[in-house]
């Protein structure tokens, strides 16, 4: 136990040092620690790894997309759901059908039902590969916001069309018809899972005294609450964090009504993802010896070129699928003529060529049964597998090398109608001063007359003053009298607390960028953390 736990330590050490490493010469960290992991395991008395793939989908998996939904803007995401349901479901579908008739007859002895076993497990994009690659680039905010959402729902079709075949290859018996009502009730059923844990977890952070640190505990134990209750009842776990995440993160503003439980929140989520992420595509390298040497029945050269015929197709899919998705809906439609600006040949191009496989198709692979319900070994496992690492390093390394040059050789450009951020960035910061300075002349006027530091903020705010300085040097004052700090600090949390849900408002309007406003949010945090807390929240009904 103590060695394996050793092990683990040391790789997840390393994997933090490539990181470190990739930083520093530039390339996206996901494609680094691959071909480092893939160039570690060649190394003589390297012990080999692996890891249960139940362990992935239950360890790692929830809190992954829990925090991927978290960061989501849902006004995004509900602006462009056409092209993001067409990419995560209708890709998905044509995806498995496509590789399920080319292999088999491509691969011998390779069934219709074992090809869509193999769809189902190489159609789902990374999310964290593209967005890792896209993070340093200049590229239109619809692109990510597209990729992102597609990445957020993908998993769930992948993984419901995983689920339907795998029954197919061990039972011999498949349903199409059954299968599509059973694929439309686990989604729906795991949305509703999703929502209802969500809207007791909103409970217990408004109305219960908790406290930062728990407050970041629940969030760490809220993706897996949701997905094990899915799952328990057959339904889709993947829909149930997606949706439960996106609920709580919009209700963020009355969850974390206290700055300092948003930080240690954001904090601990962070030190979290880097590990996960650093861990999981470290092992995708680390994994590929130990399957080359389980290939039975196959040369490594065979399962090769499966391998990149598989890739090939499935990337010239997603490029063939992404312009009819862009065009088609615009011919139909007048309304989406007049709602949507053209996206041009150069954005889905993008889009097409981000299609980067990861850590859905790793552990939907590896998690493949040994034997079937018969008792006999599951047919073509290891190939099965070889070819989804194939995949992997193909679209992860090929796709995420090339995807910077070919967006610096376009020189695409933004091309929605944006206010520009620091236009954006000034709007909301008066509109923030506004509000506050109507609170107090309303609300606190007898305050303004009798108290100096309420006097003080008024003029601060007025002249557009460094208002957290101002009140950190009036803490610090030995001479204000207790009184008139708790009076100060009282009238602070309540402005703080308006301006979040002023915050809140303008989210919900859809002018202003929702990175603007976050980062507006989190000043605002930073200024609460200065004032004095007391051991457990004051809760704002």
């Amino acid at each position: 136990m103590h060695y394996t736990l050793l092990q683990f330590l040391l790789l997840l050490f390393v994997a933090l040092l490539l990181i470190m490493l990739a930083q520093k010469v530039k390339i996206s960290y996901p494609i680094f620690l691959v071909i480092a992991g893939l160039g570690i395991s060649y190394i003589p008395g390297i012990p080999a790894m692996s890891i249960d793939p139940e362990v992935i989908f239950l360890i790692f998996l929830p809190p992954l997309l829990y925090e991927a939904a978290w960061y989501t803007s849902w006004n995004d995401f509900w602006r462009w759901r056409r092209p993001i349901s067409l990419l995560a479901f209708g890709l998905v579908i044509i995806t498995s059908v496509a590789v399920a008739f080319l292999t088999s007859s491509l691969i011998p002895g390779f069934t219709l039902a074992m090809g869509f076993l193999l769809g189902g497990i190489v159609s789902p994009p990374d999310a964290i590969a593209a967005t890792s690659v896209l993070k340093n680039i200049s590229v239109p905010k619809r692109i990510i916001s597209i990729l992102e959402g597609e990445s957020l729902v993908n998993d769930a079709s992948s993984l419901i069309v995983l689920r339907f075949a795998l029954a197919a290859v061990i039972t011999g018996q498949f349903s199409l018809s059954q299968a599509t009502t059973d694929f439309f009730i686990s989604t729906f059923m795991g949305i509703l899972i999703g929502l209802a844990i969500a809207q007791v977890l909103y409970f217990i952070h408004r109305l219960l005294p908790t406290s930062p640190s728990i407050d970041a505990a629940l969030t760490l134990i809220s993706p897996y609450f949701m997905y094990l209750a899915a799952e328990q009842f057959h339904f889709s776990g993947v829909m149930a964090v997606v949706t439960g995440g996106l609920f709580l993160s919009y209700r963020s503003h009355e969850i974390f009504s206290d700055g300092q439980s948003r930080l240690q929140a954001i904090n601990v989520w962070s030190t979290l993802s880097i590990i996960l992420n650093a861990f999981v595509f470290i092992l995708i390298g680390l994994e590929l010896p130990t399957v080359t040497a389980g290939l039975e029945g196959y040369s490594v050269w065979q399962a090769c070129t499966y391998g990149l015929i598989i890739s090939a197709v499935i990337i010239l899919i997603r490029i063939a699928w992404i312009y009819p998705v862009a065009f088609i809906p615009r011919w139909f439609s007048k309304k989406v003529r007049q709602k949507e600006v053209p996206p041009g040949w150069k954005g889905p191009l993008i889009i097409g060529w981000a299609g980067m496989r990861g850590v859905v198709s790793l552990a939907a692979a590896l998690s493949l049964p040994i034997t079937t319900a018969a008792g006999i070994a599951f047919p073509h496992r290891n190939l099965i597998i070889f070819i989804t690492f194939t995949v992997i390093l193909v679209t992860l390394v090929f796709q995420g090398l090339t995807l910077p040059f070919i967006i610096k050789a376009i020189k695409i450009t933004e091309i929605d109608p944006l206010m520009p951020e620091g236009q954006q960035e000034a709007s909301i910061k008066l509109r923030l001063m506004k509000i506050s300075l109507d609170r107090i002349n309303e609300k606190y006027s007898m305050e303004t007359e009798g108290n100096d530091l309420v006097k003080s903020l008024k003029d601060q705010l007025e002249n557009n003053l460094s208002h957290a300085s101002k009140r950190l040097q009036s803490m610090e004052c030995e001479e204000i009298e207790s009184v008139e700090k708790d009076v100060y600090n009282h009238i602070l949390k309540d402005i703080y607390h308006l301006q979040r849900q002023e915050l809140h408002k303008m989210r919900g309007e859809k002018k202003f960028s929702d990175e603007l406003i976050r980062k507006q949010e989190m000043q605002i945090d930073l200024s609460d953390t200065k004032i004095p807390h007391k051991k457990t929240k004051n809760k704002q009904m």
